[in-house]
């Protein structure tokens, strides 16, 4: 999933965009509202992580012009501000979940889990359609109850794909599943790691999931739960 964090304090901030990369997310991290602003509205993401004491704009305010933009990503308050009415402002400023520091990170791992379960509308760890199964927790797939050997890569596109379910997904939205860094982006590795999951999740009879919408992108056409 592809994450923005909003943290002044730069040594956190490179924490937490190490942490969070390597629990396999694309991570953009900047360290005030102007930044967090921008990158909002050039790329997509999925979850923002937006400390309240940022310098100039304050994290309430860029929470409020987030959602006045109509940015509807889950978002989760980390902070030091920890009374019940910084919580109540922040929550009722559009923020889904709050997080007071200083934090154990895998308490921070299992709310920023259980926020892109929510968002995606599935309860539970694990997603399945059919005869695959996918382990949020584990990042492991099953195919007719027998491991799935994928790569980091084509599990992150499978992931996106079940996730957003019976949905056309552009392409380049794909890309930034897999890359922060826009130099390093080449369609062309789509089509091979799509071309790639479909054999091997296609080694089931019958069983064909992702379709190519032409000049669109790819819908995953099995309705997961």
């Amino acid at each position: 999933m592809k994450l923005l964090v909003v943290e002044d304090e730069a040594l956190l901030r490179h924490h937490l965009q190490t942490r969070l990369s390597e629990g396999g997310h694309i991570v953009e991290a900047v360290g005030n509202a102007d930044e967090a602003l921008y990158h909002a509205g050039q790329y997509h993401h999925d979850l923002a992580v937006i400390d309240l004491g940022l310098p100039g704009i304050s994290g309430l305010d860029l929470i409020r012009q987030l959602r006045s933009d109509g940015r509807t990503f889950p978002i989760l308050i980390l902070t030091a501000r920890g009374n019940w009415q910084d919580k109540v402002e922040g929550l009722a400023a559009g923020a889904d979940d709050y997080l007071v520091k200083p934090f154990q990170f895998e308490e921070l791992e299992a709310r920023l889990a259980a926020l892109l379960r929510r968002s995606s509308g599935f309860t539970q760890s694990t997603i399945v359609a059919g005869p695959l199964s996918l382990d949020l927790n584990r990042k492991q797939a099953a195919l007719a109850q027998s491991s799935l050997a994928l790569t980091a890569y084509e599990y992150r596109i499978l992931e996106y794909l079940m996730r957003h379910h019976q949905q056309v997904v552009p392409k380049d939205r794909l890309m930034e599943q897999l890359y922060a860094d826009d130099d390093e982006r080449d369609p062309n590795v789509i089509e091979v790691l799509v071309g790639r999951l479909r054999r091997k999740l296609e080694s089931h009879a019958g069983f064909k999931p992702i379709e190519t919408v032409r000049g669109l992108g790819y819908l995953f056409n099995e309705r997961c739960h």
